[in-house]
Order: structure tokens, then C-alpha cells, then sequence
């Protein structure tokens, strides 16, 4: 039957033919075999916000992604197609931003027709407006220095908009400039900062503010939750010095739901996974709430995401209407939706009276690669083939939120991927192929980075994974299974966060040993032992005298190293790290002992023969270095906290998970446990359909055979009725047959 894992749901069936009982676990989704990704290398997306500006000045409007959760800006030119989602990736586009801090909104507020953008600024709780003097190329001027301010109480001071707070920014009392809703400091209320630009100079170029509300709609929201109080401006404690569990956070989208020309409000809480559509029955000089819904939209599927969901409306199919996106806006990375993080509503009715329909939830994450949390990437040709593969960890994929004391928790379970490259020396082409390498996901482990080796000089690939409790898992490849040898290999413990690298750094022959971790610095262990029994003994915690730690910021780290022997014979040094800075190192022969040479961004431009790149990629990241086209020239690729892969010099192809089945090649099974006792789990190597199972004994006689619809990753077989002994597992799928041997006691 199928299972119930952790919150994912699965239909019941049980099948029972000639005494062989199997259940299969089913995917969420279908995709379409074989069919390329449309922006694979995109990087990812967790928590972002949208935006509609002229990139390529082409006259339409394209889309701006931003993800807080390392304040990455993705660039996806529309193509204008009527009636249709139809976007390219073009990542140059990003470089002509400026920078833009934890929320942004993109709105004209000089009514140019040129998208402006305003920001938070950091460490003044306020706003930084950014000017659009696009001639031909995009161009952005930064007009307000350092935060932006409004009349109040008889001076100009900052409008108060935290890093955890979503402002409108929009014409809310209709004279044609750009007014600013807030809540109050202490939360509860709303604020309306008026813009007097239409009122002082008849013109909307001006970005002059007074503080006209202070309880704009005369509603308050409680202290201590999202509950909503009309027609007040009290909340349900008034007493400030007993608010000692008072949340902050909200985020605001304004529109006109009735078509009645006065402006409905869209607002979601922190911690909280629904908006809340209020509904104005007032004025644009006089607002009033008068009534709300907790479900919206409760005529479709409801906004459910979390946490703390922002909305943007965006005509996102080209037919007119704007369309509602939706993704977490919580400034903790570590309590949002991660996987299907996106939901896209398509507008059925109109831009004044909108009617929204759930069309998916992972709008652009379909044609990303996207694992979630965190992206640790290593190069590697994992089935020795001669084609270069990628390892892909991740510190988690989301799996559900729970309360604990009025606190929201979250749930992630870590996995290790395998993309192979199915295409030629030459001409790359990736699709993952085991979407749990090693069977990793019953280790309960969180942040998961692959070391790759072959430790036991058996002919194949086996695995030390780092992890966030600081230690090593030593998962030994035995062909047709993996075992876990040892939960704390040598007995290493690095504290938090270790990235291992396996590497002969001195040139012995041998594998060494590298560990990054939460601190920043790397750990260096060298191979004492032999090709067939490493002996790893500890030299130094501060190899290189490297540490990426950016003290201005943080107190951590999470250095991730990657060394790299150029075919010159010279070894270098990249490290990611924390804040998303790819760190570049050399004079590393003949000094393992010394203090190893920074040369950041010119290093890297120069090892792989770029020009102008950025190497600060977002939040926690990780690289790796190789040449995966055979050219001669090195590739690289960085993971970021987003989940997704950046590459650079190269540009493979990448494919949906589902395999083409074109091959008649054999493929090996996998079981677990081994041997079996009642029953086993076979594991392939991807995801199949339609497949065809068989049972034969060992001399060849078939035991059992039934056939499936539909797509799988796993069969569980119950082998009560089987006696023991040795078997053979054959799985027939389109032109794929897949083999392996069952010992079963």
C-alpha cells in the first residue's frame, strides 16, 4: 500500500497478486519526461517578491525576483505572449540593480511610465528610493539618503518600516502620487503616510510625506496574533507593559476587489500562513474596514504558506488582468515553505473586480533545479563513466509547521541527490537521477554536504557526509545497497556545520581531509593511511590561515572549501561562505603550513576566463570547480541558501526528473534493509512509469509478477509468503530493466 511519510499524502492501495504484496510511493506531481528545464541554473527561490519592470526597454514588462533569504535579484524577460507564461532567464540584467536589502517594492511613484524601486534600509528601520533614468540601458539613481522621512509631530523624522515589515506603496487616496501605509511602531495600527507631491507641485516627482493616520481603516490587530478588531482603534490590551509576547511583522498589498474605486486591503502576519483580505468600506480620503476574510480567497484554494505570506499583482500571462503571486516573506529562513514556495493565482475576472484561481504553487521552481534549503554542491564523476556529475545536499526540504508555546516551528528533513550526466564529454547534460543517494533521509540530519572518494579501493565511489551536528557519516558504496559505516568517522567533531572535502592536498597519492564549518575557518586532516584504509590524523584548525567570516556582520562563517589542481599542476583554493562571497586562494604548494593568498574576485575571473562577474551569490554558499565540457578551461558552480545552482563558463542542459527511457542499458536496484526479513524496499536509480515487477528464484524459476500504472521512485515488497534464500528483483519499464539480487532470511 502506499505510505503516509512524514506530511506528504499518498492514495491507498493495496495490490495482492500470487501471494506478493507491494506498495509504491507516488510523486506529488507529473512532469513531462525528458523534457528540458527552462531556467535550470536560475538558483533557486525561498522567499520572494515580484516586480514588473521594462529590463530590455522593449516596451514590456518584464518580471524582477527577489529573494530576501540573500538578497539575490532574478531577471526573466517576458516574451509578451497573449494569453501565455512565457519567460527567459537573462541573469545580466541583475548586475544594472542596485542593491536592494531584505523587501523591495517596484512602483512608478513619478508616473514616467520607468519602474522605481524603493527598499529597506538597514540599520535605519526605513525606506531608500532608488530612481529609474533608464535611456536605453537600465539605469537606477538612488534619490533619498539614508532613509526616507514624513512630517510628524512638528519635525521630519524616519517612516518607521522594519526589516520584517511590508509596506503599500501605492496611490491610496487618489490624487495621483504614491502614499505609504505602516503599522505603527508597536504595532496594532496602521499609519498612512500622505505624499503632498501633487498637492505642493502639481506633479507626482516628489517624495514629500506627513503622517495623516494614525489608525488608518479604524481597525487594530491584536498584540499577540493576527486577530483582527473593526471599528476601533483599541486593541484588546491596551496595557504596553504587559506586550511582552507582541509579534511584529506584517506584510500589505492594496487593490480594488468590488470595483467600487476605493481600495480593499491584502494582509498577512508573522508566523501566520494566510492573508487576510479586509474589505474598505469607506473612502480614499476616509478609510474603513468594515469586514474581513480569514480564507482567502474562500471561493478557491486559500492562501496557506508559511510563514507570513507577501502578495504582489502582476499580469503574469499577458491577457490584461493582473494576476496574484504569493510567497513567505518571514525574515527567518529557517521557518518557510522552501520546495513549493511560489503560488500563482490567475485572475478570471477583472484588474477592479478580481476573480483569482489557484494555477500552481511552484511558479518558476518547476524549471529550476530547487533543493529546498540550501544547495552543497559537488563536482564528480559519481558512476565512473567519464562524465562529470553533480552531488547536490541541502540543509532541508520543508516539511510542516507546528505551535509550541505561541512559537512557530518548522520541520525539514535533509537529502543527498545525484544529477548525472547523461550527455557527452562535450556537451553536458544533467537530470537527477536519485533523488536520495545513500538513503540518507532515515539519518533525521540537516544540512547534508558530500564528500566523494573511493575510501575503500573497491572500483566505485563511496561517501563522508558532513552535517550540522559538526561530524562525519561514513556511507560506504557496496554496489547494489549503501551502508552506513560509521556515524562519527575518526571521531571528528568540528562543532557545527561541517562541509568535508576529500582531496590529495600534498600530493602523496592519497586523499587528505578538509572541513569547513560554522566558524569560517577549514580543518585539515592528513591521510596517514593507505589507498585501502585511510587513516585521517588532525594538523591544524586554521589551514591556510583561512577564515571567511565577515566579523562586520556576523559571527559565523559556514566556510565550504573547494580546492582545485589546475592542469598547469598548481592548486587553488575557492571557499564559500555565509553571506555568499566566494572566497579565491593561492600559493597554497609548498605551503601548507603558511598563510595561503587572497585574490578574490580577480582569481576567480582569471581561473575561469571571466569578465565583470559577481562572485557574492546570495546566502550560504557553496562551490565547486571542474571542467564538465571538456575545453581545458575550469567550470564552476555555487549553491546558495535559496536551494538552487548557479553555473558559470559552462551551460548545460538540464532535464525534468523523470528519465527519457530510451535506453536499454541494465540498471542495478537497490534494497533495504539487507538482507530482508518479511519485507524489503526497492529503491531505483529515478523515478519510473508503468512498471513491470518480477520475482525469480535462484535457478531462474519466476516466483511473481505484476504490473503498475503510473509514476514511482520506490516498490515495498512484503515477503512473508517468500522462503528464504537468494532472488532475483527484475523491473521492467518502457525500454528500461532494472536487476538486483535479494538475499532475504
Amino acid at each position: 500500500m502506499l505510505n503516509f511519510i512524514g506530511k506528504a499524502f499518498f492514495t491507498l492501495l493495496i495490490v495482492v497478486i500470487f501471494s506478493l504484496k507491494i506498495s509504491a510511493q507516488s510523486p506529488a506531481g507529473v512532469t513531462t519526461e525528458g523534457q528540458p528545464l527552462s531556467f535550470p541554473w536560475a538558483g533557486g527561490i525561498n522567499s520572494v517578491q515580484f516586480g514588473a519592470v521594462d529590463l530590455n526597454n522593449d516596451g514590456i514588462k518584464d518580471l524582477v525576483v527577489f529573494d530576501r533569504q540573500g538578497n539575490r535579484l532574478m531577471c526573466f524577460v517576458n516574451k509578451g505572449t497573449h494569453n501565455s507564461i512565457d519567460y527567459t532567464y537573462v541573469p545580466r540584467y541583475s548586475r544594472l540593480f542596485p542593491q536592494l536589502f531584505d523587501w523591495a517594492e517596484f512602483v512608478d511613484y513619478n508616473r514616467d511610465g520607468k519602474t522605481d524601486i524603493f527598499t529597506y534600509s538597514p540599520g535605519w528601520a526605513g525606506i531608500i528610493v532608488y530612481k529609474n533614468i533608464s535611456a536605453g540601458e537600465l539605469k537606477f539613481k538612488r534619490v533619498v539618503y539614508p532613509y526616507l522621512t514624513s512630517y510628524q509631530g512638528g519635525g521630519y523624522v524616519n517612516i518607521f518600516v522594519t526589516y520584517a515589515d511590508y509596506p503599500a506603496i501605492v496611490d491610496i487616496d487618489g490624487d495621483g502620487d504614491l502614499d505609504i501605509l505602516n503599522f505603527w511602531g508597536l504595532g496594532s495600527f496602521v499609519e498612512m503616510q500622505k505624499n503632498l507631491s501633487m498637492e505642493k507641485y502639481g506633479n507626482a516627482d516628489s517624495l514629500v510625506y506627513e503622517k495623516t493616520e494614525y489608525c488608518w481603516g479604524h481597525f487594530a490587530e491584536s498584540d499577540e496574533s493576527n486577530a483582527l478588531f473593526l471599528d476601533t482603534c483599541v486593541g484588546s490590551n491596551t496595557n504596553t507593559a504587559i506586550r511582552k509576547n507582541r509579534h511584529t511583522g506584517s506584510t500589505f498589498l492594496m487593490m480594488d476587489f468590488n470595483n467600487n474605486g476605493v481600495k480593499d486591503l491584502l494582509l498577512g502576519d508573522v508566523d501566520f500562513p494566510g492573508l487576510f483580505k479586509l474589505t474598505n468600506g469607506g473612502t480614499p480620503e476616509n478609510a474603513q474596514i468594515t469586514a474581513f476574510d480569514t480564507l482567502f480567497p474562500n471561493y478557491d484554494t486559500s492562501v496557506r504558506l508559511f510563514s507570513m505570506p507577501a502578495a504582489a499583482y502582476i499580469d503574469v500571462n499577458n491577457d490584461g488582468k493582473k494576476d496574484l503571486l504569493v510567497s513567505p516573506f518571514d525574515p527567518s529562513p529557517f521557518v518557510s515553505e522552501n520546495k513549493h514556495s511560489v503560488w500563482l493565482y490567475l485572475n478570471k475576472g477583472k484588474n477592479n473586480n478580481p476573480h483569482f484561481e489557484l494555477f500552481t504553487k511552484d511558479f518558476l521552481q518547476s524549471q529550476m533545479i530547487d533543493a529546498g534549503s540550501g544547495a552543497n554542491v559537488v563536482f564528480c564523476d559519481w558512476d565512473k563513466d567519464g562524465l562529470t556529475d553533480i552531488l547536490l545536499g541541502n540543509y532541508g526540504f520543508y516539511l510542516y509547521s507546528y505551535y509550541q508555546n505561541y512559537t512557530l516551528h518548522s520541520v525539514y528533513h535533509a537529502r543527498l541527490s545525484w544529477y548525472k550526466n547523461i550527455g557527452t564529454a562535450t556537451k553536458p547534460e544533467y537530470q537527477r537521477w536519485d533523488n536520495n543517494l545513500g538513503g540518507l533521509d532515515t539519518e533525521n540530519l540537516l544540512g547534508i554536504f558530500p564528500a566523494v572518494a573511493d575510501l575503500d579501493n573497491d572500483g566505485d565511489n563511496d561517501l563522508l557526509v558532513g552535517n550540522a551536528n559538526g561530524k562525519l557519516l561514513y556511507v560506504r558504496n557496496d554496489g547494489d545497497h549503501f551502508t552506513i559505516v560509521n556515524r562519527n568517522y575518526f571521531g571528528i567533531d568540528v562543532g557545527e556545520y561541517s562541509t568535508p572535502q576529500l582531496f590529495d592536498l600534498d600530493n602523496d597519492g592519497l586523499v587528505d581531509l578538509i572541513i569547513g564549518e560554522k566558524g569560517g575557518n577549514l580543518n585539515y586532516y592528513h591521510n596517514d593511511g593507505t589507498i585501502n584504509n585511510p587513516d585521517f590524523r588532525f594538523v591544524t584548525d586554521s589551514l591556510g590561515k583561512v577564515n571567511v567570516t565577515d566579523n562586520n556582520i556576523s559571527y559565523n562563517g559556514y566556510s565550504t572549501p573547494c580546492f582545485y589542481r589546475k592542469s598547469s599542476g598548481e592548486t587553488v583554493l575557492a571557499v564559500g561562505s555565509e553571506q555568499g562571497n566566494i572566497y579565491f586562494f593561492t600559493n597554497i604548494d609548498g605551503n601548507l603550513n603558511g598563510r595561503f593568498t587572497e585574490n578574490n574576485e580577480s582569481g576567480l575571473n582569471n581561473l575561469l576566463d571571466t569578465s565583470n562577474v559577481d562572485y557574492d551569490r546570495g546566502m550560504r554558499t557553496s562551490v565547486s570547480i571542474g571542467d564538465v565540457n571538456g575545453d581545458g578551461k575550469p567550470d564552476m558552480i555555487v549553491g546558495n541558501f535559496s536551494g538552487g545552482i548557479e553555473f558559470f563558463n559552462a551551460v548545460p542542459k538540464a532535464l525534468q526528473e523523470v528519465p527519457p527511457f530510451t535506453s536499454t542499458k541494465i540498471q542495478k536496484l537497490m534494497f533495504k534493509p539487507v538482507p530482508a526479513f518479511g519485507f524489503t524496499t526497492v529503491i531505483f536509480p529515478f523515478e519510473i512509469r508503468n512498471p513491470l515487477i518480477s520475482l525469480y528464484s535462484i535457478d531462474g524459476k519466476k516466483i511473481n509478477e505484476t504490473s503498475f500504472s503510473g509514476s514511482y521512485s520506490s516498490l515495498k515488497l512484503d515477503l512473508q509468503p517468500v522462503k528464504s534464500g537468494i532472488y532475483f528483483v527484475e523491473v521492467q519499464a518502457n525500454k528500461v530493466l532494472l536487476s538486483g539480487k535479494l538475499l532475504i532470511k
